[in-house]
Formats: C-alpha cells, sequence, structure tokens
C-alpha cells in the first residue's frame, strides 16, 4: 500500500512539475504575452483628465489624455519613474470647426472633435515590458489592436523622452 501511495504522489508531482514548466499554449517560444497592449484596459473612459493634445500637419488631431488612479497620484506627485500599474489613455479624434459655436463668436475660432481616429495606451510594468523601458504600448482603430510591425516604432519614438520616463504629457493641474 505504501508503494502505491508514493507511487501516486510522484505522478501527481511530476504532472505538476510539467505544467509549471511547459510554455502557454499557442506561445512555442515560452513567451506569454507580446512586447505590446493587445487588449483595451477596461474602465478607461472613467479615468480622470491628465491633459489635452493637438497634433497637427497630417495627423489633424485632438486629443485627451487620461490616467487611472496609479497615473494621477504619480503625475501629482511629480514621481518618477513612474510605479508599475500606471496606464495613460490617450483618445484621440479629428477636430472640426463648429460652425454652431462659431456663429455665436461672431467668427471662425472654434474646433472640436470630429471622428474618433484611434486610442493609444501605456502600461507600466517592468517586469513584463523590460525590453521597451518598462512600458507596453498599445494603439487601437476601430476596436483593433496594432500588429506587431505597426507597434514596433512605438518604443524608439518614446525613448526620446527618457528624462520623463518615455511619458510625453505633462500634467495640467
Amino acid at each position: 500500500m505504501r508503494r502505491f501511495t508514493f507511487f501516486l504522489v510522484a505522478v501527481a508531482t511530476m504532472a505538476g512539475l510539467v505544467t509549471l514548466i511547459a510554455p502557454a499554449p499557442g506561445h512555442a517560444d515560452g513567451q506569454s504575452t507580446p512586447p505590446f497592449v493587445t487588449d483595451i484596459p477596461r474602465g478607461y473612459r472613467e479615468w480622470q483628465w491628465i491633459s489635452s493634445a493637438h497634433e497637427a500637419g497630417n495627423l489633424n488631431s485632438l486629443g485627451a489624455v487620461l490616467g487611472n488612479d496609479v497615473a494621477i497620484k504619480a503625475f501629482r506627485a511629480g514621481k518618477l519613474p513612474f510605479p508599475d500599474g500606471t496606464i495613460i489613455a490617450a483618445l484621440h479624434y479629428r477636430y472640426v470647426q463648429s460652425d454652431e459655436n462659431n456663429k455665436v463668436f461672431g467668427q471662425a475660432q472654434s474646433f472640436v472633435p470630429g471622428a474618433a481616429t484611434n486610442i493609444q495606451f501605456m502600461v507600466k510594468d517592468s517586469t513584463k515590458y523590460a525590453a521597451t523601458g518598462g512600458w507596453g504600448f498599445g494603439h487601437f482603430a476601430d476596436g483593433k489592436p496594432g500588429d506587431a510591425a505597426f507597434m514596433k516604432s512605438c518604443f524608439p519614438c518614446h525613448e526620446k523622452a527618457g528624462a520623463t520616463d518615455l511619458v510625453f504629457t505633462h500634467y495640467a493641474p
């Protein structure tokens, strides 16, 4: 009876070890996640406002930059580098003239958000995204994530903002 019990414990232990050591399904190389953000963080529309952005030229974009609670606390405290768990969202829209507002003002001076163009995220996880300065980058158009080739340009661009932990946005109190 003791040999049979020992045998069952040994089999269960081996099964557990195989489960722990085996790579995740669909990832033959053992890498469990891609080096960029592939899922839109839940609840981002309820996050707090950090600042606004305007990008001219071909982008012709207005942006609302939002942050989760971790991001807001870090921005308010001026904490750099940002702590793990920080998530920053940038919601981008085409900007268009507001004929309605301009009638009130008596001249062409008012612009408002038009059609949405994309949503971008930065997720701070210094372990998971160590190869990209501790940040995971995400770009979503029509709810679909950018592919690996598209996402390759994010880190080299943000790397130029090293003095602010790769973040372009400034907190507007």
